[in-house]
């Protein structure tokens, strides 16, 4: 083990090392918490069948599991954990509650907590937005601020249409999913809510329409507008928009600014309210405090969840009010007064915000792309590199077969889980997305050291090095 020397505004962890870690164990034969859980747990678990370790504790970068392995941690409960495992500023936030004998859950009673975190918040967001916002607090999870997001839309504009996107992810609710690009989890619903319409979002590598570039995205705009304005489209007059600035589970895909730009223009010339959702990407991960602040654009509504809470289940959506149309009690929650989690969200952002960490995000998040940058001239199955802040994937493919007309190459899936199960066997999580499985993707928390970043670039090749050569823990 060694220890980082640089000098930092956040605690620094002892730094993990692949050295010397003992394989990895069958999982539900040899480690008994595995074993129960396969057992007990609904066949919809997800994540234990690609990581497959009992955590026992876990701090700052690294988690540690019940055989004492020690890992990296760039999964950070998908984004949720800002500040990484435990941050004393968090443990202090939930610790000075407890003792005060503050109420755990208020349905939606104000406390000086819950004005706090909204003082909090509103001060984070841009003031042009802020001045003019309200917050509807949901239940735990991002997909009910969703759910949320959507009814308000509906009513505002007595309107039933909804316009999502190719490859976007808003959660696994009913509506949520039906927003939802990715196909399987749908094939066996009957019923997913009407008249949404999937449009084709700017994906340089794969581009929807051949071409690639400005050009590309350019194609991508026009066809919206040209949907709208079209008589015959067969869309109804859209009660919303819903979009992420980053697509996040579907590999890590940034909007460019232009593009989202241009569907700025088009939506509010039109009166459609734009929502976009900033779950995975809020509070600083990709380098701005909210994705959309690159663009220089203000939506109608944001959809904020996971590091909002800082770490706790918390889900909020905030709009502007002249959409505020909706009745008493026409959403509802019991857990969306966590007062907790409250209190760990306002503790969270302002730390986020007083040690300017989307700037930290940022930096860190170029070191680590340049790093796999340099690898992909080793190693090209990692065909794109690409991301914002601290919100990176690399796309895995067969380089070995023939590239398309705009010069990419065809999936490999089976390549990404050998280099993600590699990974894990030298004490680095990842995890996958995007089509077909083959994103590979980095989500440290924000605190990450440039020690660290060198740290996860050294693993990820000697992984990559040993998946292509057939093996994983070699």
């Amino acid at each position: 083990m060694t220890t980082s020397t640089k000098t930092s505004p956040f605690p620094i962890d002892v730094l993990g090392t692949h050295q010397g870690i003992p394989p990895l164990r069958h999982p539900e034969t040899a480690n008994p918490y595995l074993a129960r859980q396969a057992v007990h747990e609904s066949n919809a678990r997800s994540y234990p069948r690609r990581i497959p370790i009992a955590i026992h504790k876990a701090k700052g970068m690294f988690v540690h599991d019940t055989e004492g392995r020690v890992y990296i941690d760039c999964l950070a409960g998908a984004g949720a954990l800002a500040l990484g495992h435990n941050h004393p500023v968090v443990v202090e936030a939930i610790q000075r509650e407890m003792a005060a004998d503050c109420p755990m859950q208020t349905l939606d009673l104000t406390t000086p907590v819950k004005d706090r975190f909204i003082q909090s918040l509103l001060t984070s967001l841009p003031s042009n937005f802020a001045a003019n916002a309200r917050i509807q607090f949901c239940g735990p999870s991002g997909a009910d601020a969703v759910e949320a997001a959507i009814k308000l839309v509906k009513t505002a504009t007595g309107r039933r249409s909804v316009l999502s996107f190719h490859g976007g992810y808003h959660g696994m609710t009913h509506g949520a999913l039906s927003l939802t690009g990715h196909l399987d989890p749908k094939e066996a619903i009957a019923g997913l809510m009407a008249d949404v319409h999937f449009l084709p979002f700017p994906y340089d590598y794969r581009c929807p329409f051949g071409i690639g570039g400005e050009r590309g995205h350019q194609i991508a705009s026009a066809y919206v507008e040209n949907l709208l304005k079209d008589p015959n489209s067969g869309v109804l007059p859209p009660a919303a928009m819903i979009l992420e600035c980053v697509q996040g589970e579907g590999g890590v895909i940034p909007a460019p600014g232009a593009w989202f730009r241009e569907i700025r223009r088009i939506t509010a010339d039109r009166g459609i309210p734009l929502i976009v959702d900033e779950v995975q990407t809020g509070l600083g991960r990709t380098g701005t405090l909210y994705a959309f602040e690159q663009a220089g654009i203000i939506p109608d509504v944001v959809i904020l969840s996971k590091a909002i809470g800082g770490g706790l289940p918390l889900s909020v959506v905030v709009y502007d009010a002249s959409l505020d149309r909706w009745s008493p009690g026409a959403h509802a929650g019991t857990f969306r007064g966590n007062q907790l989690a409250m209190a760990a969200g306002a503790a969270t952002l302002e730390y986020i915000v007083d040690h300017r960490l989307a700037d930290h995000a940022h930096r860190r998040g170029e070191q680590l792309m340049e790093a796999i940058r340099l690898m992909q001239k080793e190693f090209p199955c990692l065909g794109d590199v690409r991301g914002q802040g601290l919100m990176i994937g690399v796309e895995i493919v067969n380089a070995d077969s023939q590239a398309d007309a705009c010069g990419s190459y065809p999936a490999n899936p089976d390549l990404a889980q050998r280099i993600q199960r590699a990974s894990l066997h030298r004490g680095l999580i990842l995890e996958l997305g995007g089509r077909n499985g083959c994103v590979v993707r980095f989500l440290p928390p924000l605190v990450v050291t440039d020690v660290q970043i060198d740290e996860i670039s050294t693993i990820f090749h000697d992984a990559v090095k040993a998946a292509q050569h057939g093996g994983e823990a070699e």
